[in-house]
């Protein structure tokens, strides 16, 4: 077993659709769902927080000239329908799992209430957590990160399709450096795409460390937790 027995995963909206990068691949959710059971196996508590991006993304619709606010929370309604198909086929494989959201809808899934979700996590549930922090101006990142310190995570993982944080963005520069670590103060100094501003410093303040790593790899997201090096770690400097 890994350093980390209390996990929060970052999974973008776009990891869910596979090569069209729009829209919910069922292949692609298949293979995540099997990877999230093979974690949920080794005993290690787990929450998800999803984004919406392959169906909606707010400032897109606020760059087109939408209000913002208004864009956001269509951002926010996007992310749900993600968490309730990924529920589902957790729930297709078996495991027990409760879809939370920051946005009511009680037809679909529960009211996000802290104490809650961590009474679920206690009885060994994957809790997937949708609506961002509920608030417009907020990404699905500051939304891992607030989830992270207040369900008392261990580590956020970041799902990407690139291999971790590097020098500059790899499919623009072949060149570009991988790093193994590195500080929240240097991501945030050389303004690094890790996640966004907000999300990196709440975990500095909260001293959670971000794993940033390659999801689209079958075994990374295992191997990881079971204390192989995958993706690069940012944590606080030496």
């Amino acid at each position: 077993m890994g350093p980390y027995k209390r996990v929060l995963l970052k999974l973008s909206g776009e990891s869910l659709a596979g090569a069209g990068r729009v829209g919910i691949d069922r292949t692609t959710l298949h293979q995540m769902a099997d990877a999230l059971k093979r974690v949920h196996q080794m005993g290690i508590t787990l929450g998800v927080v999803v984004g919406g991006g392959n169906i909606y993304r707010g400032l897109r619709g606020a760059s087109e000239g939408m209000d913002r606010a208004a864009a956001d929370y269509m951002g926010m309604l996007a992310t749900i329908i993600n968490a309730t198909a990924l529920q589902d086929c957790l729930e297709q494989r078996q495991v027990d799992t409760r879809l939370l959201t920051a946005i009511r809808v009680e037809a679909v899934a529960e009211p996000y209430i802290r104490r809650r979700a961590l009474r679920h996590l206690e009885r060994g549930r994957i809790v997937i957590l949708a609506g961002g922090t509920g608030n417009p101006f907020f990404t699905t990142d500051t939304a891992a990160a607030l989830r992270a310190a207040e369900l008392q995570m261990d580590v956020v993982l970041k799902a990407t399709r690139v291999d971790g944080v590097y020098s500059a963005d790899p499919e623009k520069e072949p060149s570009a450096t991988l790093f193994d670590s590195i500080s929240y103060k240097d991501v945030l100094g050389k303004r690094l795409r890790v996640m966004d501003w907000p999300a990196v410093s709440l975990c500095m303040e909260n001293a959670i460390p971000i794993v940033v790593f390659n999801m689209e790899k079958e075994e990374n997201l295992v191997r990881l937790l079971k204390g192989d090096k995958i993706g690069t770690t940012v944590k606080e400097g030496d």
